[in-house]
C-alpha cells in the first residue's frame, strides 16, 4: 500500500492529529476522480519515480471506487478499492507529503474498510511493504497470508495482508431494499433522487408485478 505512512501516531503531538479537519468522501465526479489522481502522481510518479504506465495500470475504470480525503477542501489523499466476488482490495493508498504526519492515512483505509463492510464484504486484501506490517497489525488487526511468499512491484517489496471485515446489521445484500440499491456509491442511507422519482406514477403502462 502506501509506502510513507509514519509511525507511531499515537506518539505525536495532539496538534499533529487533526482529522477533524479531514474529509474521506466517494469519488463521484469527474472533479473529484482529477484531485484523486493529482494526489497519486504526485506521490508515485512525483516520490517514487513510478513510470506512468505501472500507476495507472488499466484497473481505474474497472470495478474500482476512489476515495478522496480533503482538509479544508484541498485534496490531500487518495486510495482505490475493487470489488471482487467474495473480498474487496485497497489499493493505491496515496497521502501528499506535507500532511502525513497525522492520521490521513489511517482514516483513508478506515473509511475504505467501512464502505467494505457495508457493501457485505468480510475478507479486505491489501498489499503492504514488508517494513509497514506492524502498522496494520496495530490498526487494523490484519494478518499476513499464510505460505504466500512476499513480491516485488515497481521497485518494492510486499506481502499480502487480510484485514477481516465485519459486515454491520444493515449491511446491503439481495434483500435490500430496491431504491437502496440505487443510490449513489457509499450514500446508500440517504435519499437519493431516485428516490424522489418514485413518487410519479409509472408511464409505460404495463400491469404490475405481484
Amino acid at each position: 500500500m502506501n509506502a510513507n505512512v509514519r509511525m507511531p501516531l499515537e506518539a505525536r503531538a495532539p496538534t499533529e492529529v487533526d482529522e477533524a479537519k479531514l474529509e474521506v468522501r466517494v469519488c463521484r465526479t469527474l472533479d473529484d476522480l482529477m484531485q484523486a489522481m493529482a494526489v497519486r502522481t504526485l506521490v508515485y510518479m512525483g516520490e517514487q519515480a513510478c513510470p506512468y504506465d505501472e500507476e495507472y495500470d488499466g484497473n481505474d475504470f474497472a470495478g474500482a471506487t476512489h476515495l478522496v480525503l480533503r482538509r479544508d477542501g484541498e485534496p490531500i489523499g487518495t486510495l482505490r478499492i475493487r470489488w471482487f466476488a467474495d473480498f474487496a482490495k485497497v489499493e493505491r493508498v496515496a497521502v501528499r507529503r506535507e500532511h502525513r504526519r497525522g492520521r490521513a492515512t489511517l482514516m483513508l483505509i478506515l473509511a475504505a474498510k467501512r464502505l467494505a463492510e457495508k457493501k457485505n464484504y468480510r475478507q479486505i486484501l491489501g498489499y503492504g511493504q514488508v517494513r509497514l506490517i506492524p502498522f496494520w497489525e496495530q490498526y487494523f488487526n490484519a494478518h499476513v497470508r499464510e505460505e504466500r511468499r512476499s513480491f516485488v512491484v515497481s521497485d518494492h517489496d510486499y506481502v499480502e495482508m487480510i484485514v477481516e471485515g465485519v459486515p454491520p446489521a444493515d449491511a446491503l445484500t439481495l434483500d435490500s431494499s430496491p431504491l437502496e440499491l440505487l443510490r449513489p456509491e457509499g450514500a446508500w442511507d440517504e435519499a437519493g433522487v431516485l428516490d424522489r422519482s418514485a413518487a410519479r406514477p409509472a408511464a409505460n403502462f404495463g400491469a404490475a408485478v405481484q
